[in-house]
């Protein structure tokens, strides 16, 4: 039995809530292209951090909230992110001792499949092909990856996430 207390489940509810809000926020149609899958770092995140709290359940979850919030067809979300945050847990032990680059090319490993599986979802059900554009998102989210895990990281420290 474990007796030892978990601290800060609102602080990663509060980012995955962050998260969503910056999915959301209106941009133009030049920089929509350019936004990152805030909620697919988030999760990669705290997957990594915590995977005895955050996994594939609550990558799921979140996946469901998101198909709800963008729209889009119910459970497509919610599968790619339970197989990033299963990949997540998976391997958090080798992911988390590779220097920041390493790391910032397995996010985009993960980024690149998650969009991956929304695109054979899309085609599946008869959507039309998506311009090359569609994996900008990826590569923004690679390269903002040493910042948001410094910045998830010191508020995880700061609030004393466990």
């Amino acid at each position: 039995m474990n007796l030892t207390r978990h601290h800060g489940g609102i602080i990663i509810l509060l980012s995955f809530t962050v998260a969503m809000l910056l999915t959301i926020i209106p941009l133009s149609d030049g920089l929509r292209s350019w936004r990152p899958d805030w909620v697919t770092l988030t999760l990669i995140f705290w997957c990594l951090a915590l995977p005895y709290r955050v996994s594939v359940a609550s990558g799921f979850i979140v996946g469901l909230l998101l198909d709800v919030l963008t729209g889009t067809l119910l459970g497509q979300h919610a599968l790619a992110l339970s197989i990033i945050a299963y990949v997540c847990v998976r391997l958090h032990q080798r992911i988390r001792i590779y220097p920041m680059w390493q790391q910032a090319l397995t996010v985009l490993v993960m980024l690149v499949l998650h969009q991956l599986l929304t695109l054979w979802v899309d085609s599946t059900i008869g959507r039309p092909a998506r311009p090359l554009s569609y994996w900008l998102p990826s590569l923004v989210g690679a390269l903002l990856w040493p910042f948001m895990y410094r910045f998830l990281t010191s508020v995880r420290i700061n609030f004393q996430v466990q």
